[in-house]
């Protein structure tokens, strides 16, 4: 697509005044992450997190934007292990080496906060650890790469080259996307891509990256839930989101966890 296609047209540049509605809910979705990690534990059913997790968005006058959505009866996604996304809550039990990517999108005052990270029940293999760890990072570069004057093919292109430089595999099925008053708007942002290509960067965008990297074939495929995306090869998939502004001087990510929690291992 040109850079300044059709794409770029529809994409919403919001007002300097705006950023405070995003921070808010930003911050709420990192709160609720921060909250739920003592939680996550062997021995505890996908269902039970879901309950604390809305439970916890109710009493900060927040609803859970996925509730409802397009059917959705939850108020988090949960996915657990070689499970890529859209995982739903239910009566599954956390075994021990469990890794699990959470998801949460808190509507404060009008506004979406969108983020999710990994966890571990007890303790992970390897393998799970690394690749975590460079999911984070792969993450984290494409948030580096996001400022203006830079393309959305630069942030593809740093998450992808790097996850691949460790031998994983970028799904290419799902995307981050724009966000603010609108749960889900463009721009479609892809894990993946070449320097200089798609829309070119600019301040007052707000989107989400959220790299989902599998440590085997990229591949997924859906099942008959209509929601739950697994990997076609059943290897272990990682994901981590965060929800991020473009300002003047580059960008201002709104879901940073208050206490630290930023990826596993996250302490006693």
């Amino acid at each position: 697509m040109d850079k300044q296609g059709g794409e770029s047209r529809r994409i919403t540049l919001h007002a300097p005044e705006d950023f405070a509605g995003m921070r808010r809910a930003g911050r709420l979705a990192a709160e609720t992450l921060d909250m739920i990690t003592e939680h996550v534990r062997p021995g505890v059913t996908t269902a039970e997190l879901d309950r604390i997790l809305h439970e916890f968005m109710l009493a900060r006058g927040a609803v859970p934007a996925t509730l409802g959505y397009r059917g959705y009866a939850h108020a988090s996604c949960i996915s657990v292990n070689h499970v890529v996304c859209h995982g739903i809550p239910g009566e599954r039990v956390v075994a021990e080496g469990d890794v699990l990517n959470i998801d949460v999108t808190p509507l404060l005052d009008g506004w979406h906060g969108d983020s999710s990270r990994m966890y571990v029940a007890g303790t992970p293999s390897t393998k799970a650890r690394l690749l975590m760890d460079v999911t984070y990072e792969a993450m984290m570069r494409g948030i580096a790469a996001a400022r203006p004057g830079n393309t959305f093919g630069d942030i593809g292109h740093a998450i992808q080259s790097y996850a691949e430089k460790h031998r994983f595999s970028i799904v290419r099925d799902f995307c981050g996307h724009g966000i603010g008053r609108q749960f889900h708007e463009p721009p479609n942002v892809l894990h993946f891509g070449r320097p200089g290509e798609g829309p070119v960067l600019k301040p007052g965008m707000f989107f989400t990256i959220e790299p989902m990297v599998n440590a085997g074939r990229p591949e997924v495929k859906i099942l008959d839930d209509g929601w739950t995306a697994v990997t076609r090869d059943r290897s272990l998939s990682a994901q981590f989101e965060h929800m991020v502004g473009i300002t003047e001087a580059g960008c201002e990510i709104f879901t940073l966890s208050p206490a630290g929690l930023h990826k596993p291992p996250y302490g006693a």
